[in-house]
């Protein structure tokens, strides 16, 4: 029997205002993902690739449809049910690190542990150690000015990390980076998944970037054309 998907997707549909007009954004997308799949999400300016990320990540909700990560219906649950979810189980990274300019890289990475109940001591050392899987311990003192744009976005995976997430979503994480750092990062992105057995899901527009993941879900003005419940999508290996 076939373990159940991670994220179960079925008619979601979005839209918003733009005045008094409604603009859908999101039209019957219906998609299942594996736990630890490395998904990248791909589709032209406006195709609505990181509305459906936000979805998946709780930050935004659906106008319809049902949503099911790990087995809760997010788009069921109260907002402070809701932000208490996230903060469990979703790990972010994004295009411009959104790392706090006045906090070392210990304290970025620190941050999202502050409404935990672990000890100072326990904290620290998970910080440590995530700092050292991303090959940044000897900078966790250095504050955002003073490291690289790689870097930063390794703080940022090390952030995204600290919670043990179920899910990593990361909206552009290279579209900040030259291409060797955007080799590095997607390198890395690989191995949280191939190592640790991380679910990945990555919206890109850069097909070398796509190529990192194991498989590719396309979005055309906001329909699924390959990847969906039904469709197996293109599979890079």
């Amino acid at each position: 029997m076939a373990a159940a998907p991670l994220v179960s997707i079925r008619h979601l549909a979005k839209s918003y205002q733009r005045g008094a007009q409604t603009v859908p954004v999101l039209s019957d997308i219906s998609l299942d993902i594996a736990a630890g799949d490395f998904i990248a999400l791909m589709g032209p300016s406006g195709s609505g690739k990181s509305t459906l990320l936000n979805l998946i990540a709780g930050i935004d909700r659906p106008d319809s449809g049902e949503l099911i990560v790990g087995g809760v219906d997010i788009s069921d649950l109260p907002e402070s049910a809701l932000a208490d979810w996230r903060a469990a189980h979703v790990g972010f990274i994004f295009q411009f690190y959104n790392l706090m300019p006045v906090l070392t890289a210990f304290e970025n990475v620190e941050l999202p542990l502050m409404l935990t109940r672990l000890s100072r001591t326990e904290r620290r050392e998970r910080v440590e150690l995530v700092l050292r899987m991303v090959n940044l311990a000897e900078r966790m003192d250095h504050y955002p000015s003073e490291l690289s744009g790689g870097q930063q976005q390794r703080v940022a995976i090390a952030r995204a990390l600290i919670t043990d997430p179920t899910l990593i979503v990361a909206d552009e994480p290279t579209g900040d980076l030259d291409r060797t750092s955007a080799t590095e990062i997607l390198s890395m992105l690989q191995r949280l998944n191939a190592d640790l057995g991380k679910t990945i899901i990555m919206v890109t527009h850069d097909a070398h970037a796509a190529e990192a993941a194991k498989s590719l879900v396309h979005l055309e003005k906001g329909e699924l054309t390959d990847g969906g419940v039904g469709g197996a999508g293109k599979v890079f290996r």
